[in-house]
C-alpha cells in the first residue's frame, strides 16, 4: 500500500534501531537519563531557546504550552482550522480552565489587526487576554509554510499587549526547509514552540516543547500533572536525535514528491487543489459535484487500487508525502486517481 493518510505512519530508520539500542540510560523524572538531557539540550540550542522538555506527543507539548503562560478564566486567541482548537480534545477548557476565541486565518496565520481587534479590555465582564497560538506549517491549509515576518508581525502585538505567544510546530522543520531558513529563525518570533519527532522524521513517538528557562521548568511541573513524566525514555529520545541530526533536510524530497503528485493530479475534471502549487508535503484535492460522502467513496477505491488516503470533509481528500513514500507510489496514486476518474 502506498499511505498518504499522514506522514505520522513512518517506521523508524535502521539508524533510528540502533541509536535506541547503544542509547545510555536513566531515569528521567530524576532528571538522570543522559539520551533524553543531550536531546532537550540539542533541540533548545536548535530552536534558539533557553531549553526545551521532551514530552510524549505534541498534543501534551501543546497543552503543557498553554497551562505555563495562562491561568484559569483566561482567553487565548487563535485560529478556527487550527489543530489545538480542532483536534486537542478541548484540552485547554477541560484542563486548564482557558477560553479559547477563535478567528479565521489568512494564508495560514492571524493578521496582527486581527489580533489586536480581539484584545479584551481591562473589565471584570471579560476574560482576560493572554496568549495567542499559531501554527506552522498550517495542517488544514495544505501545510501551508507560515514566513517569519508574518509571525513577527503578531509577536510585535503581542509584545506590546503583554501576550505569550506560542507556535504549534507540529512540522516546523518542514517550515525551514521550504523557507531556507534555520529552524532558529522560525522559531525566533515566538515565546514557546513545539515541535513534533514523529511527523515526517520517522521517529516512533514524541515530541519537544522549547522556551524561557523558566518556562521549561514550570513546564516540568505541568507535564507531571499530565502524566508525562517518564522513566527510562532514552529509547525515545535516541531515535529523536538521530532525525535531527540526519532527518531535516532529507524533508526536502517529501515537498517534492508532493509537487509531482499536484502536478499529477491538477489536470482532473472538476479538481481543486489547496495549496496550487504544494507548499510542503500535504495536499488537499477535492472534485466538483462530489460532496463528503462522495470523496469518502472515492477513497474507499483508492484502498482498492493500493492508495490509502483520508477524507477531510469540506477540503476533500488528503493527501501526505513522507520518507515511506517513493517516486513510484506517486506515479501509482496518480494513476489510480485518473482510472476512478475516468469510470
Amino acid at each position: 500500500m502506498a499511505d498518504l493518510r499522514s506522514d505520522t505512519v513512518t517506521h523508524p530508520t535502521e539508524a533510528m534501531y540502533e541509536a535506541l539500542r547503544a542509547a545510555p540510560l536513566g531515569d528521567d523524572v530524576f532528571g538522570d537519563d543522559p539520551t533524553v538531557n543531550a536531546l532537550e539540550e540539542e533541540a533548545a540550542a536548535l530552536l534558539g531557546k533557553e531549553a526545551a522538555i521532551f514530552t510524549p506527543t505534541g498534543t501534551m507539548a501543546n497543552s503543557i504550552a498553554i497551562a505555563v503562560s495562562t491561568r484559569p478564566g483566561d482567553e487565548m486567541i487563535l485560529m478556527e482550522d487550527s489543530h489545538i482548537f480542532l483536534y486537542e480534545a478541548g484540552g485547554s477548557a477541560r484542563l486548564w480552565g482557558v477560553h479559547a476565541r477563535p478567528l479565521p486565518a489568512a494564508s495560514g496565520v492571524l493578521t496582527p489587526e486581527a489580533v489586536r481587534a480581539v484584545i479584551r479590555a481591562d473589565d471584570p465582564h471579560h476574560p482576560r487576554t493572554r496568549l495567542v497560538c499559531l501554527e506552522n506549517t498550517h495542517n488544514m491549509q495544505g501545510g501551508r509554510v507560515v514566513p517569519t515576518e508574518a509571525i513577527e508581525a503578531v509577536a510585535e502585538v503581542c509584545r506590546s499587549e503583554g501576550l505569550h505567544l506560542h507556535l504549534d510546530g507540529a512540522r516546523l522543520f518542514h517550515a525551514a526547509v521550504a523557507l531556507g531558513v534555520p529552524p532558529a529563525e522560525v522559531a525566533r518570533p515566538v515565546d514557546t514552540v513545539s515541535a513534533c519527532f514523529s511527523k515526517g522524521l520517522s521517529c516512533p513517538a514524541g515530541s519537544i516543547l522549547a522556551g524561557s528557562a523558566s518556562a521549561i521548568t514550570e513546564a516540568r511541573r505541568v507535564r507531571k500533572v499530565l502524566g508525562g513524566g517518564m522513566r527510562q525514555v532514552g529509547i525515545l529520545a535516541a531515535p529523536a536525535r538521530v532525525a535531527l541530526q540526519r532527518g531535516i533536510d532529507r524533508l526536502r524530497e517529501d515537498h517534492l514528491r508532493c509537487s509531482r503528485l499536484a502536478e499529477g493530479l491538477r489536470p482532473l475534471a472538476g479538481a481543486t487543489l489547496n495549496p496550487d502549487p504544494p507548499q510542503s508535503n500535504i495536499l488537499f484535492v477535492r472534485f466538483e459535484g462530489l460532496d463528503g460522502a462522495g470523496h469518502e467513496s472515492l477513497v474507499e477505491k483508492l484502498g482498492e487500487r493500493g492508495v490509502r488516503a483520508l477524507t477531510a470533509g469540506h477540503r476533500g481528500i488528503r493527501l501526505v508525502t513522507h520518507r515511506q513514500i517513493a517516486d513510484g507510489d506517486v506515479e501509482r496514486t496518480i494513476e489510480a486517481f485518473h482510472a476512478l476518474r475516468a469510470e
